[in-house]
């Protein structure tokens, strides 16, 4: 009985959430083995190598992995987990992509964003835009999995020496093509790695409001810059921004909510957050009902205060 993680690279690095799956999979019984497909994929490979508690590295490296598409890294998912009682990836837009195309070939039921593991086929998940914990016992023989992130520790980057295997690839499925991609760059964290987040709502009234109150903020903090589902849809700030269950999950160290009343898709994303502070003119908002610190304001006196207060 062994737990293959599908790791999620860009050919050098390994992203961090693949650190938080091998988490849980340490909680089960037998060896950790980690997948790393792509193209020239040798320093990701090494990198995954050094993770400890992980036993060995499978590398796929292919002209048809260079993208991370589903349609040709499910085929090479399925071929592996032949070996392997569970198959694991970080329930991140890439592990929402690749696993259920996996499970579909598998003939088998994903369990999704699991937040804790009671045995190797009993597992508890957040249900209800994590208003209620659901405990899932599955019967398939091969458990395909993704693993909310923010419930699991990272494990050290360090300090293991697992050995690397190469393994065959199966030719192109022919089913998706690259075409392109646009990649936001930004000098501050990325979001989902971030150790303080500042976020705006609907209550920041324009895209201009977050540039000139909430990124001064972000800067004296140097945090990562989040929004809310109502911000994103009104086109305030771009959808990679997102926080919430239709987001990005994330606990940061620190979270500031600016002008967000608090729904409950936008709480499911943040409400693990170690700290979390809320600036909001209703006091009646649901955000206060979570949040550690709450200030009950006009956010265009209170936030500009608050940045001349952090330089001083």
């Amino acid at each position: 009985m062994s737990t293959l993680i599908v790791a999620e690279h860009d050919n050098a690095d390994l992203k961090p959430a693949t650190l938080n799956a091998v988490t849980a999979a340490g909680q089960l019984p037998g060896e950790t083995h980690i997948l790393i497909a792509g193209a020239g994929c040798d320093a990701a490979a090494a990198a995954a190598a050094k993770i400890a508690g992980v036993d060995k590295v499978l590398k796929a490296d292919d002209a048809a992995y260079a993208h991370g598409l589903a349609e040709n890294l499910a085929p090479l998912v399925v071929k592996l987990a032949a070996g392997y009682s569970h198959v694991i990836s970080a329930a991140t837009t890439f592990g929402k992509n690749v696993m259920p195309r996996a499970a579909a070939l598998l003939d088998v039921q994903q369990i999704s964003d699991i937040s804790g593991v009671e045995s190797v086929d009993t597992f508890v998940r957040p249900i209800y835009a994590g208003n209620a914990l659901a405990t899932v016992k599955s019967r398939d023989p091969i458990k395909v999995i993704t693993v909310r992130t923010t419930a699991f520790d990272a494990v050290a980057p360090s300090g293991g020496s697992a050995t690397v295997e190469r393994v065959a690839a199966p030719p192109d499925s022919g089913l998706s093509a690259f075409v392109s991609r646009e990649v936001s760059k930004s000098e501050r964290p990325e979001l989902t790695a971030a150790k303080i987040i500042v976020s705006g709502g609907r209550g920041m009234g324009s895209g201009e409001n977050f540039t000139r109150v909430l990124e001064p903020l972000a800067d004296s903090l140097g945090a990562a810059m989040g929004a809310s589902r109502a911000a994103v849809d009104a086109g305030f700030v771009p959808n990679d921004w997102q926080v919430g269950q239709t987001g990005k999950i994330v606990a940061p160290d620190l979270y500031v909510a600016v002008g967000i009343s608090g729904a409950i898709q936008h709480l499911a994303g943040m409400k693990d957050s170690r700290v979390i502070v809320a600036i909001n003119k209703d006091e009646e908002a649901p955000i206060f009902q979570v949040a550690d610190y709450g200030i009950v304001g006009d956010l265009f006196q209170i936030v500009p205060t608050l940045v001349d207060e952090l330089k001083k």
